[in-house]
């Protein structure tokens, strides 16, 4: 039998909360961005809207603004998943869009239709979606293939390719590493 959830009625669970936090790590203090700088800056943990460098928070307030954070990225997972899923598979992807954003969770690069994850969600084909966490393998461009957080040889984003492999294991209801 099948319990998995209808999307309407999912919400973040506490476990993906504190997997957000612990990944996006606490700032008191708003910082640049490590991958755009400056320009956006964060705070808490890991929120950057109406975020300016200077502003300063409290582990209680940045744990209630994540958590709003996160209901924002979940309305527009909403909009783009249309399928029932697990808890675990819910809290796997509102991470991942916590982190790359739901554009880029429900739209293929060219942004002309479905991501990968989407379409494999919304076929039923629920394992191949968790699978396509994986090509979420970047912090920046991509000139080379040694750029790709995935690459043995790449030095700057082996924390992105870490955390890819362990929402995918969130996902497929493993234990996560």
């Amino acid at each position: 039998m099948d319990n998995r959830i209808a999307i309407i009625g999912l919400a973040l669970s506490a476990t993906g909360l504190v997997y957000i936090a612990q990944r996006e790590g606490y700032s008191a203090k708003a910082y640049p961005d490590p991958v755009h700088g400056a320009k956006v800056a964060t705070i808490g943990y890991g929120t950057t809207s109406g975020v300016k460098m200077g502003d300063t928070t409290t582990p209680d307030r940045a744990l209630v603004r994540l958590r709003a954070d996160a209901a924002e990225f979940e309305v527009a997972l909403k909009r783009c998943i249309k399928v029932p899923l697990y808890q675990h598979e819910w809290d796997a992807y509102v991470a991942l869009a916590y982190n790359v954003g739901t554009t880029s969770v429900c739209l293929n690069t060219e942004r002309t239709g479905p991501s990968t994850i989407v379409r494999n969600l919304n076929a039923g084909q629920y394992n191949p979606a968790c699978e396509a966490i994986l090509l979420y393998d970047r912090a920046g461009p991509v000139k080379r293939p040694q750029d790709l957080c995935s690459h043995p040889d790449n030095r700057t984003c082996r924390g992105v390719w870490k955390d890819r492999k362990a929402l995918r294991s969130m996902c497929l209801g493993e234990p996560v590493q």
